[in-house]
């Protein structure tokens, strides 16, 4: 049912609402009647009290322009002051990122979600659960970042997790780890015992945290992920490569949480079985 307002008091609540935006804009009345392309009589008269005046489309649309607010909320059609354009913006941004996950992005957002559940669906093997061999194999001819910054980084991002502020859980998917292992693919010039020794710090932390730190790993074959962080109710982030994708929206969040729920329920090897996994895959490495 849609409810009729009447036009005088339509017309009183575009007056206060046109006073209220002037006053946060700074905007005077000379100013508007010129930004609006209208004389200042004209701008007067909507303004005046008592007056059950109303703008017309284009002189509400110039002026909602000049104010940064929404047309429709300075004729009373919504409560939301913002434009649409605004609301999109608040909702999402792109922001640069660095070659892992271990950047200071990350790492403030994370502060940022102190106290809420991390889920991760890492690009690789995450650099928060890397060996410093392997941090100094994989950045040694890194131009972005020194091995020694990305052990640091990695420092930090772990004292947050020992930190107990935040549980994190990690879905990855399996090949990722026995292709390190076997040294395969990207693994291939990663020397035998550093890859051992990686597999055998993972089962290690996977013991040492759970239930805090908890790793699922899924099939490949049957379910895919792109690279997400959901930083608890406040932030999901889709990793694009150069840019991370953030969303605040609350509905955009609850849609990647579905997704990454989904990969839990569908891991082949639970959280509390990843530490005997690699443990066993310890024995492949080759």
């Amino acid at each position: 049912m849609v409810t009729k307002v009447d036009k005088r008091a339509r017309a009183e609540l575009f007056r206060q609402r046109l006073r209220e935006a002037m006053q946060v804009a700074g905007v005077n009345l000379s100013e508007l009647a010129r930004q609006t392309g209208v004389n200042r009589s004209t701008v007067s008269q909507l303004m005046g009290e008592g007056a059950a005046r109303l703008p017309n489309a284009q002189l509400a649309a110039e002026a909602a322009r000049t104010l940064g607010v929404s047309t429709d909320w300075l004729l009373g059609l919504t409560d939301r002051p913002e434009r649409p354009g605004d609301v999109v913006a608040a909702a999402m941004q792109m922001t640069t990122a660095e070659r892992t996950p271990s950047d200071e992005q990350l790492i403030d957002w994370a502060r940022e979600a102190a106290g809420y559940k991390i889920r991760h669906v890492p690009a690789m093997l995450p650099d928060m659960l890397k060996t410093e061999a392997v941090m100094r194999w994989e950045y040694g001819d890194f131009l972005g970042k020194t091995p020694d910054q990305a052990i640091s980084a990695m420092r930090d991002r772990m004292a947050l997790v020992r930190a107990g502020g935040s549980d994190y859980e990690i879905a990855m998917p399996i090949y990722e780890l026995t292709s390190m292992a076997r040294g395969e693919g990207y693994y291939r010039s990663l020397p035998r015992a550093a890859r051992a020794e990686q597999v055998e710090q993972l089962a290690a932390t996977c013991e040492e945290l759970y239930p805090s730190l908890r790793l699922f790993l899924f099939d490949a074959s049957r379910v895919f992920s792109a690279p997400i962080t959901i930083f608890g109710p406040l932030v999901g982030v889709v990793y694009v490569g150069r840019f991370y994708i953030a969303f605040r929206e609350s509905g955009r969040i609850r849609s990647l949480t579905e997704h990454f729920d989904w990969l839990v329920r569908e891991a082949e090897i639970d959280a509390r079985d990843a530490a005997g996994f690699l443990r066993d895959l310890a024995r492949d490495v080759l």
